[in-house]
């Protein structure tokens, strides 16, 4: 009987040590030694997550980690995309993150009034993303931030924010004012370009594109330096003052030198833009010019344009711009 006790409470100490073992491979450190992202393909099956973990080092055994997940985890599903696993996690939080973890979220970030030879640039220059893509039509592009995945294609990030900028003409289209100019969306992005390009003030823009309303119903030129620029860099600062023959040019983009919007956008407008071209200020200027804090002054008349010119040269001179 003494024997018996004996040889139970070995087997037992055997099991208990066993088992000790078990969850010890379990709910231990892992191979994780430093803080290590890791991407989940979409349709992956634990399995296969298993053998990827095993083959990026870490964890020891894919067959260890599938036999314990099986015993000792959670039976949820894993979730496709990128996580941070932790220095130090155990087999078990690295089950526990990929189950109900929150997956990475990349953002790459199109600043308003980025043209699209720059938003080429902005793209390209990210390393997680692959593939080429071509410059996108100016205009097409909604400026805003835009999360992606490691290793996603270049072309279908730049396809949400293509899709953005149309359903937000979807979307503002219908709630035009009366007092726009725009007879087509095409127009309100052409137009919000130029507003886009003419002010950095955001409480300014409902009055510039009320300004160029105005000149587009009284057969005004627009006359807007930026549509100058444009058809030489495509964009891209100019880097210096414009040239008198630049001012002659005659080409499709050249509002000192026609009637009219010119024949497409000159950047890509952000949404604020939009919506100012589409809900202009009620106002009698046609005028503008720098007032020497970023914003303008406004007015009505050439008398007034010509004066606050002038002041606005003085200032230049106090400044040793002149």
């Amino acid at each position: 009987m003494k024997k018996l006790v004996i040889l139970v409470a070995i087997v037992a100490a055997l099991a208990m040590a066993a088992l000790g073992w078990f969850a010890s491979g379990w709910y231990g450190s892992a191979q994780v030694s430093e803080d290590t992202a890791f991407i989940v393909p979409s349709g992956a099956t634990l399995t296969s997550v298993a053998g990827k973990l095993e083959d990026e080092g870490l964890i020891g055994s894919a067959d260890s980690f599938l036999l314990r997940a099986k015993i000792l985890g959670s039976s949820d599903p894993i979730k496709a995309g990128e996580f941070m696993l932790p220095a130090g996690v155990s087999s078990a939080g690295i089950l526990d993150v990929l189950q109900h973890g929150e997956a990475l979220r990349r953002f790459v970030t199109i600043p308003e009034g980025t043209p699209s030879v720059v938003v080429h640039d902005i793209l390209m220059a990210e390393p997680l993303l692959t593939g080429e893509i071509p410059v996108p039509e100016e205009g097409s592009v909604l400026p805003e931030s835009y999360d992606f995945e490691r290793g996603e294609e270049r072309v279908a990030v730049l396809a949400r924010m293509q899709r953005a900028m149309d359903d937000t003409l979807a979307e503002l289209w219908p709630q035009r004012s009366p007092r726009t100019v725009a007879t087509s969306p095409r127009e309100a992005v052409i137009l919000a370009s130029i507003v886009e390009k003419e002010t950095g003030v955001p409480e300014e823009r409902r009055m510039v594109a009320g300004l160029y309303s105005n000149r587009l119903r009284q057969g005004i030129w627009l006359q807007s330096d930026p549509t100058i620029i444009y058809p030489i860099t495509h964009g891209r600062p100019l880097g210096r003052r414009i040239r008198q023959s630049e001012i002659s040019a005659i080409n499709d983009y050249n509002t000192y030198q026609m009637a009219g919007l010119p024949r497409g956008p000159i950047t890509n407008p952000g949404r604020a833009s939009i919506e100012a071209v589409l809900n202009p200020a009620e106002t009698d200027a046609l005028f503008m010019v720098a007032d020497g804090t970023g914003g303008h002054e406004f007015n009505a008349t050439l008398e007034g344009h010509n004066a606050a010119v002038e002041r606005w040269f003085a200032l230049r001179r106090q400044r040793g711009e002149m």
